[in-house]
């Protein structure tokens, strides 16, 4: 049975552990919760953006990857009735700002979802969501002490750059490579003009700072992120020669520096495309697939549906589809896929 056979398979299983619950076993397994400490309703101010999930070809090579960026590896799901496990990496250092939450009261994550087999299918390829005609999901982006010294350390270790900070213009960002191509934009969090001479780099400073989806209508976007899922938008960055602008959101404290935060989402708009009725994005989830989603937790994951279902979003799962309750996924805009998930402090018990 070659890889397209398999990866067929995989998707079959996948598709109908999500959304059809008398034809296969699930692949995450129902939990319960006590009510007891959960919030009788729900309040976006306690929402998080909690990962990114992307697919990974070996999950060797891309963990060795992302601990090189002094990210840690904070739990991993194993379901091997569905083929496929789930490793969960974020910055865990003392001074990191989310350092020793549960996995769920974090932000800033990356998920790498890892499809038994992929590491020997010489055949097998990620979609970056970079490459036309399926881009979509941009890159991830970590913020740095020193700019010049984190990116040196990088290419002395062997890892390649789409960008270097010598190419182009702006010489104030880089984007490095992970084993499968994709993007991870590296900046500063202080000018350049001070980092300039500076040879060395603490990997208990960095942060995950942003992912960024293009969207075909920002104003759409922005209604839906800022409306619905109650983030605020914490920075613009109009580019008009260019012609394109960027926009960042994220939850809590708007007036704290970007480039200082963790877990920021970076919605990307090149002017004209919402005057297009054929053009659209790639999810991520259709075929070639790459980027899978982003998840925001919440406090009370019942009542934060209840509040989405009466603004009428559209549903890629609802938590009433299928035997897994644990989860919810709407759909933005543009069709990525956003996962709702349960924040454990305010159960006190484990979701997987």
């Amino acid at each position: 049975m070659n890889s397209t056979t398999h990866a067929a398979q995989r998707l079959k299983l996948f598709s109908s552990a999500l959304f059809n619950h008398k034809k296969t076993t699930l692949f995450r397994p129902a939990f319960t919760r006590s009510f007891a400490n959960m919030a009788a309703t729900t309040d976006v101010q306690n929402y998080k953006f909690n990962h990114s999930m992307i697919r990974v070809k070996d999950p060797k090579e891309s963990v060795k990857f992302y601990e090189f960026l002094g990210m840690s590896l904070l739990k991993k799901l194993s379901f091997p009735e569905a083929k496929f496990d789930l490793y969960f990496l974020g910055y865990d250092a003392p001074g990191a700002v989310s350092a020793g939450a549960n996995l769920w009261d974090r932000e800033g994550l990356i998920e790498l979802t890892h499809n038994y087999g992929t590491e020997s299918d010489p055949n097998y390829k990620i979609n970056n969501g970079n490459v036309e005609p399926h881009r979509g999901f941009g890159h991830t982006c970590i913020s740095v002490d020193n700019l010049q010294a984190a990116c040196r350390r990088l290419e002395d270790a062997g890892y390649k750059f789409q960008k270097k900070l010598s190419d182009g213009r702006m010489k104030h960002i880089a984007f490095a490579l992970d084993p499968d191509g994709y993007w991870v934009e590296i900046i500063g969090r202080k000018p350049v003009e001070e980092t300039e001479g500076v040879k060395e780099t603490d990997l208990k400073t960095y942060r995950m700072n942003h992912t960024m989806l293009r969207v075909k209508d920002a104003e759409k976007s922005l209604k839906f992120y800022q409306e619905v899922l109650g983030m605020k938008l914490v920075r613009t960055h109009e580019a008009k020669e260019a012609g394109f602008n960027l926009y960042f959101l994220g939850y809590g404290d708007e007036k704290q520096n970007t480039a200082d935060r963790e877990g920021l989402l970076e919605l990307t708009w090149n002017y004209g495309t919402e005057k297009d009725e054929n053009f659209s994005y790639h999810n991520g989830n259709d075929q070639p697939q790459g980027f899978g989603h982003i998840c925001v937790s919440v406090d009370n994951i019942e009542a934060a549906c209840e509040r989405l279902e009466g603004l009428n979003v559209n549903w890629k799962k609802r938590l009433t589809d299928g035997r897994m309750k644990n989860v919810a996924f709407v759909l933005d805009p543009d069709g990525y896929w956003i996962e709702l998930v349960q924040n454990e402090r305010f159960t006190g018990q484990a979701n997987f």
